[in-house]
């Protein structure tokens, strides 16, 4: 097979809200130009990019495929990423490498959630953006209240160039002025515009001029003075202006039923941009980003922006980023310094892989077993590293256990290999709460981790809350004294200490002497600081570790022949223990920085949320940075009340809001909180024993 030149290749990234119909669009594509001999369903769990058994099993895309074409001499790759938010990880590394983003948008629900985060996302990939109305055999389709809800919400640059007609199956391309009927497999057939539909046809074919003659001075002269803009000026017009983002052009059709599928097509061939077209960013060696073209003709270079692992090893996908890259050459990875060989390299078609000798600058295609490559690597001869996908960082957090007792290090692998595939996962093994903490974007993402989990690894585990970290402290001052005297025969054991405890600075032991007449030996000292460092590893009200402590041993006594040091650090223990509960002990919680980002209109509730039910403290609020219409509140919140944020914020914003959090500082716990908090300390260390 013949290698496809860059500039006849087209990367599309296929968004929009989960149900609008990308997998459908993907899977009529490919169907349509034979690259498939059946047209899957997502319902029956047989469609080319939706091939994970979990996506077989819940019948939504949880990650992104990848599939190609050929249509007019162009290859066409098709990214399917997914519409639910909690899968936003795939999104952001499938955008890292497309070309274009077309949006997929219900005739019948028009703008949803997902609609306006694709358009956010591909926006921020600097990428051109093109909207197709689906589903428009649904009886309750309404094109023309989608449409005016898309100019409305994303500006004059939205403009129509496929309308439905009156006609089931009817289209008319508003550049040709012609109207189209589709067969059973996407072909066309033209056929005569009805007098009575010219009225609509030509308010569309307003609006579509108004939006191109916005894009040359002198289209714009020709527009206002009455002039006929050409069939030929009207699509250099649209090449150009999606090419510079300034039009977001709308087609309309059916995925399942192949309707307006061809114009979409063509649109892509003629007016969307190859690689090319493109700039590559560039990680230079101070930390800052640079932008260059590629170069066909230079050096091989490759980004890969996706991992999969199975029982066979580790899948990479990637995109040539320079050059031409040849079957069995070896690169060099620029993140850690090790040489890999693509000894086969393939395109693919959902799971299907399909082997070939080279890929030409800006295609993609897939490797396996690179041993030391992960998500976001670059490979190359020489040391260019290209500018990874950022990904949105998780605040879901539960912990996990597994039910059969000593596989917590079967669950740890299992969920690291996991992490290879998802970028968007965290996992830790917490030393102060001794737990296994698993962080994602929500519970829905947790759930399909855990299936995997037990799939690939054997392993099930059981969730729970995770335990807050909390600390104890003293407000006080105590006086006390601690003897440790034990008399069994021989030597015995004589320690004896007086100190003064009161808060100090800093989260540890700030320990002074002040003894005076050797009344305890200053060889004793280091084994009274450690008896009390070691009794401040669990407080006198709930168990938690003690900060801010400040000791004072100002006198005490020995036995010449009975003390040691295991003594005096017994002694400086039960001092420890006589003392604090005498010294005003306060528990302390963890607080944390939450930015939250919420649509103006529901600012008023997020904020009520915040004060009253989460225990927290409104800091201030700003426009929301690079969002129209939203706003970003500034809180502290206790870290205990942020378990289920996630959750209870996608309820009461429609899944609009969007926030980070992180822990700052610790603060006293109000009085009644920490009374449940202590009797449930107590309660816990009944059970255990």
């Amino acid at each position: 097979m013949a290698t496809i030149p860059c500039e006849k290749i087209r990367n599309v990234c296929l968004l929009g809200h989960g149900g609008s119909g990308k997998t459908t669009m993907a899977e009529a594509m490919l169907y349509m130009n034979k690259a498939t001999d059946r047209m899957g369903n997502t319902s029956a769990g047989n469609t080319v990019c939706d091939f994970d058994p979990e996506e077989v099993k819940r019948g939504f895309s949880i990650s992104a495929a990848c599939a190609n074409y050929t249509y007019r001499g162009t290859k066409i790759n098709v990214i399917d990423a997914p519409g639910f938010l909690e899968f936003s990880g795939e999104v952001h590394g499938a955008l890292r490498v497309a070309g274009c983003a077309v949006i997929m948008v219900d005739a019948k629900s028009g703008i949803q959630v997902g609609t306006e985060l694709a358009w956010e996302n591909a926006t921020a990939a600097g990428l051109p953006k093109a909207f197709f109305i689906n589903k428009s055999d649904d009886p309750e389709a309404n094109f023309e209240k989608v449409f005016a809800s898309l100019r409305e919400t994303f500006g004059k640059s939205v403009c129509p160039i496929v309308i439905p007609a009156a006609t089931p199956g009817a289209f008319i391309n508003l550049i040709d002025e012609k109207k189209y009927e589709y067969g059973s497999r996407g072909e066309r057939t033209e056929c005569e515009i009805t007098p009575e539909y010219r009225p609509t046809m030509e308010q569309y074919r307003e609006e579509l001029f108004d939006a191109i003659a916005s894009t040359n001075d002198d289209l714009m002269m020709k527009f206002f003075e009455g002039e006929e803009i050409t069939r030929e000026e009207a699509v250099q017009a649209i090449q150009d202006g999606i090419l510079a983002r300034t039009i977001t052009p709308v087609f309309s059709g059916s995925a399942t039923k192949f309707w307006g599928i061809g114009s979409l097509m063509d649109s892509i061939v003629d007016s969307f941009p190859a690689p090319i077209h493109k700039s590559v960013r560039i990680v230079k060696e101070d930390g800052s980003v640079e932008k260059l073209k590629m170069n066909p003709e230079g050096e091989p270079a490759v980004f890969v922006f996706k991992t999969t692992v199975d029982q066979f090893g580790r899948t990479s996908y990637f995109k040539v980023m320079n050059g031409t890259l040849k079957s069995g050459v070896t690169l060099k990875n620029a993140q850690n310094g090790t040489m890999e060989k693509f000894a086969h390299i393939y395109t693919v078609i959902g799971k299907k892989q399909v082997e070939v000798d080279e890929l030409a600058c800006g295609d993609i295609g897939v490797v396996t077993k690179l041993a030391n490559t992960s998500t976001g690597h670059t490979l190359s001869l020489n040391d260019v590293v290209y500018a990874p996908a950022v990904f949105p960082e998780p605040f879901y957090t539960v912990a996990v256990r597994p039910k059969a007792k000593g596989e917590e290090d079967k669950v740890a692998q299992g969920i690291f290999k996991l992490m290879d595939e998802d970028m968007t996962l965290r996992f830790e093994n917490n030393p102060e709460t001794k737990q296994l903490l698993l962080s994602a974007m929500g519970d829905m993402q947790i759930d399909v981790v855990l299936a995997k989990l037990k799939a690939r690894s054997g392993v099930s585990v059981e969730l729970s809350a995770p335990k807050i970290a909390y600390r104890e402290t003293i407000k006080g001052k105590a006086v006390v004294e601690g003897k440790h005297k034990k008399q069994s025969g021989g030597h015995g054991q004589y320690g004896h200490v007086k100190i003064t405890f009161t808060p100090g600075e800093g989260d540890g032991l700030t320990f002074t002497q002040s003894v005076v007449g050797g009344s305890v030996p200053k060889n004793y000292f280091p084994a009274i600081e450690k008896g009390l460092q070691e009794a401040m590893q669990k407080g006198v009200l709930a168990g938690y570790p003690v900060v801010g402590l400040a000791a004072d041993l100002f006198d005490g006594s020995y036995h010449d022949v009975d003390s040691n040091e295991l003594s005096f650090k017994m002694a400086a223990s039960l001092a420890y223990k006589a003392g604090l509960p005498q010294a005003k002990p306060v528990l302390l919680e963890p607080i944390g920085e939450l930015n939250v980002t919420v649509p103006d209109g529901m600012v008023g509730d997020v904020m009520g949320d915040i004060n009253g039910k989460r225990r927290g403290s409104v800091l201030g609020m700003n426009p929301a940075e690079g969002k129209s219409g939203y706003t970003t509140i500034q809180a502290e919140v206790p870290k205990a009340e942020m378990v289920d944020y996630t959750i209870a914020l996608r309820a009461m914003t429609q899944g609009k809001g969007g926030y980070t959090f992180y822990q700052s500082r610790y603060d006293e716990v109000p009085g009644n909180v920490a009374e449940k908090i202590i009797a449930q300390a107590k309660l816990d260390a009944e059970n255990d024993d």
